[in-house]
């Protein structure tokens, strides 16, 4: 293969960002569902390859988590699965490459995905692990972002209490 005209490892790293961005954008004002999801899960695995290339345990752990939120806004309770506990995966075994919200996030992936397969009972066990997660984040700002994230999106039925 030919030497491309660019510097690969900054191409990596801008295409991880770019598309992971436009990911969550899509995500966090609802644009991805079922209808609309497959263009999003490309970009969401794109994302995520790219920062296999170039990045940390974290990097690839949140691109998976990208993956996995994409594969829950679309209902695909499976392949959420996957992901999601790839990112936790990450998360226990790179503790010192994460911040202190990834387990939050993974958590909260994780029981999206059982409420996406319909295992209930899964869905609210990791959903009270992700919510005393994000309680223990520390920074305020952090702690209040994965809350309304925490709150927010389909839970395909799922419902506190």
């Amino acid at each position: 293969m030919a030497e491309p005209p660019f510097d690969r490892d900054s191409a990596h790293r801008w295409f991880g960002i770019e598309l992971n961005n436009r990911t969550m954008d899509a995500l966090e004002t609802g644009r991805v569902t079922p209808e609309t999801a497959e263009s999003h899960i490309h970009a969401a695995h794109a994302s995520c390859w790219h920062w296999m290339q170039v990045g940390t345990a974290a990097n690839h752990g949140r691109g998976e988590f990208a993956v996995a939120s994409v594969y829950a806004a679309a209902g695909l309770g499976e392949a959420t699965l996957r992901h999601a506990k790839r990112y936790l995966e990450l998360v226990e075994a790179h503790p010192e490459e994460m911040a202190d919200w990834d387990a939050a996030f993974a958590w909260d992936a994780l029981a999206r995905a059982h409420a996406a397969r319909g295992d209930l009972d899964s869905a609210r066990q990791a959903r009270e692990q992700a919510k005393a997660a994000g309680e223990a984040i520390a920074g305020e700002e952090d702690r209040l972002y994965f809350m309304g994230w925490f709150e927010g999106g389909n839970w395909h039925g799922l419902q506190e209490g």
